[in-house]
């Protein structure tokens, strides 16, 4: 049985929800990823951030990325999987929310994130080609 925190990347970086979006994009920049977790002023998941949402629901609304904070794109409940979970769970996740980076948690706190590159690192490749079909169309 593989579990989720076999393959997930470990260690991930929140930006905070009181964080400008112009921070968020010089974190993404630096790190060289599309995405952060948005973490709350208790360490608590409040959703996840990408480059799309940061252009296309923020600046192209004429939002200022200096201004707005990062908690303000941060809506609905985020999906996550339990670092303990078996790696299906995660799959299953991925595939029916159409998503490419999934939040890791334990004792409520992120401890990592399972993406599409950890899975096909992972996985045999009948299942991590299933998954990137069902996650991209």
């Amino acid at each position: 049985m593989t579990l989720v925190s076999d393959i997930m990347t470990p260690g991930a970086r929140c930006i905070g929800e009181n964080d400008s979006l112009h921070i968020a994009a010089t974190v993404m920049a630096e790190l060289d990823v599309g995405a952060l977790p948005i973490c709350g002023e208790d360490s608590r998941l409040k959703g996840m951030l990408t480059d799309r949402d940061i252009v296309i629901k923020a600046v192209a609304n004429g939002m200022d990325p200096e201004t707005t904070r990062t908690g303000v794109l941060a809506v609905g409940k985020p999906i996550t999987v339990a670092a303990s979970d078996d790696i299906s769970v995660a799959l299953g996740r991925m595939q029916e929310h159409q998503i490419r980076r999934l939040p890791v948690i334990e004792d409520h706190l992120l401890v990592g994130i399972v993406s599409q590159a950890d899975v096909a690192r992972a996985m045999p490749a009948a299942e991590t080609g299933e998954t990137v079909e069902r996650i991209s169309v």
